[in-house]
């Protein structure tokens, strides 16, 4: 590793002049109710970059993209634009200085077309509008930045990816020159990330600027030019991009130490089947969820479910686990056919679950953590909580939950905190008669840290002989975890191959719906 490319500061990181500074942040601090978000962050981007804003979760990037762009106002500190000090007072007031943010959770109307959508919130819009000067606008304006899509297309007929193109394609055409991209690739298949990378090559290369929001680390090396990392509100350190850095450096200047998240296998032989699915069909009011799948997970083995969100893989789950009773087929755990036979029997047999609606389903928001960590243990009516204090202390410090004791209340804990009291529950070893482990999205808003942990706890209760069905939308952990991967696509297992030999390109096809060998 070069020792220039690493670079620990407090200031930003300069090659050149101010004059291509085209937006800075100045000692800018931001506070809420006990918590300092940032703390006197200095950070820039120049015109035709990509500057990375990488942190663990709660590290402050969100809270310094939404005070770039005009949504949060700091508490102290300051804004330049192309040298000269600005205040941003909302996000119109960001996008009249050529400032946008392209969010996560996208913000359109579904009901109304591409064009439409992009228009949307126009002041100099006139009375009547011409929809064919507008669609002709609207596309020029997709074309130039390599954004092709229909003007007059609903989205809700839209893919993932093409919505996320229409939100880039609406900053764009309100004139925006810095976009704020926040963790664009979370919802995206391999295919559509790449495209993504060359749209924002595209926009570099015709002058934009790119701030990039994103917890993927190879991801962040791949297209950064440089990189910022903030750690407790702080930035630890300023990094070059593409070719001097490597994710080993960005994941120690995250969270303080080396971090290993290489690929893991089964080291031993797989035992007995533990879980049955046999020709299992799920219909939800007439419409097809779940078609004709038929799979088997063994003692000691990890098998990953690949697929984008809204393919059936929250219907698989919850049916494995009692919750919902399939159409037709059959669930059976350990020899035990549980189909129809509901949640507590499927525990009773040997399973564990996490699902994928952490507060909704997992835990209940109005108890404390003790009481949920209690929740699928103890089916008594009367509870000692003393004697198991010590224990959900000890789980509270092992997961690195950050609360007020056993005592607090789940609906205020941070998302990725009740992530993490979702899976002390079920990974701690509470339940010696742990046969099946089906978790979903076990690492969703988790830091680069504690994903190492939760890593680390599903590998040990592979070795321990549990059988693991890991469901998730990050392609990069199913395939670093499973010994066996399956896709799911609209309610179907399109393909299957073992996961040391899984190819991106493969998998990651057949989740967009192009995999034409069918299971292998």
């Amino acid at each position: 590793m070069s020792n220039t490319s690493h670079e620990v500061a407090q200031g930003p990181h300069h090659n050149s002049g101010a004059a291509s500074t085209a937006l800075s942040a100045h000692s800018i601090d931001k506070k809420f109710p006990g918590v300092l978000a940032n703390d006197s962050v200095d950070f820039d981007v120049r015109a035709g970059e990509v500057h990375t804003l990488l942190g663990e979760n709660g590290a402050g990037k969100s809270t310094l993209a939404a005070v770039l762009c005009g949504l949060y106002q700091p508490d102290a500190g300051y804004l330049m634009r192309n040298g000269k000090r600005i205040n941003l007072s909302s996000p119109r007031a960001g996008l009249q200085h050529g400032i946008a943010m392209v969010h996560q959770h996208f913000r359109l109307v579904e009901r109304f077309t591409v064009s439409e959508n992009v228009i949307l919130g126009s002041r100099d819009l006139p009375f009547k509008l011409n929809r064919r000067e507008i669609n002709e606008k609207v596309a020029a304006v997709a074309e130039s930045y390599g954004l092709p899509i229909d003007p007059d297309a609903t989205v809700g007929d839209l893919s993932v990816g093409q919505r996320q193109r229409v939100e880039i394609v609406k900053a764009l055409y309100q004139g925006a020159e810095i976009l704020l991209l926040d963790e664009p690739t979370a919802v995206l298949v391999p295919s559509e990330v790449e495209k993504l990378f060359e749209n924002v090559h595209a926009m570099t290369a015709a002058g934009k600027s790119i701030v990039f929001i994103s917890h993927k680390l190879g991801e962040v090396v791949e297209i950064s030019d440089r990189v910022t990392v903030l750690r407790n509100g702080r930035v630890t350190g300023h990094v070059s991009g593409r070719g001097t850095t490597d994710t080993k450096e960005l994941a120690r200047l995250m969270v303080g130490r080396d971090i290993e998240l290489n690929a893991q296998r089964a080291t031993h032989a797989i035992g007995h089947e533990v879980l049955q699915i046999r020709n299992l069909s799920l219909s939800i009011d007439d419409v097809a969820v779940l078609t004709d799948i038929s799979f088997n997970v063994h003692a000691g083995e990890m098998v990953g479910v690949a697929g984008v969100a809204g393919n059936g893989q929250r219907e698989l789950a919850d049916t494995i686990a009692g919750l919902i009773s399939p159409t037709s087929g059959s669930v059976g755990i350990s020899g035990a056919m549980t189909t129809d036979c509901g949640p507590v029997q499927a525990r009773e047999v040997g399973l564990a679950y996490v699902p994928e609606d952490r507060l909704g389903m997992g835990l209940v928001p109005s108890m404390s953590i003790l009481d949920n960590l209690l929740l699928t243990r103890d089916r008594k009516l009367v509870v000692d909580r003393v004697s198991v204090r010590p224990e959900a202390s000890r789980l509270i410090e092992q997961f690195e939950i950050k609360a007020n004791g056993p005592d607090h209340l789940a609906r205020k804990l941070s998302g990725g905190n009740a992530q993490k009291v979702l899976l002390a529950r079920e990974l701690s070893g509470g339940r010696s008669a742990t046969k099946l482990l089906v978790v979903c999205s076990p690492t969703r808003g988790l830091d680069v840290g504690a994903i190492e942990t939760v890593r680390r706890l599903l590998n040990d209760a592979r070795s321990a002989g549990q059988a693991i069905l890991l469901i998730s939308e990050d392609l990069d952990e199913v395939l670093s975890l499973s010994d066996r991967v399956l896709v799911l696509y609209r309610g179907s297992v399109v393909h299957e191959t073992p996961g040391e030999t899984a190819q991106l390109s493969q998998v990651g096809a057949a989740m967009a719906g192009l995999a034409a060998e069918g299971r292998s």
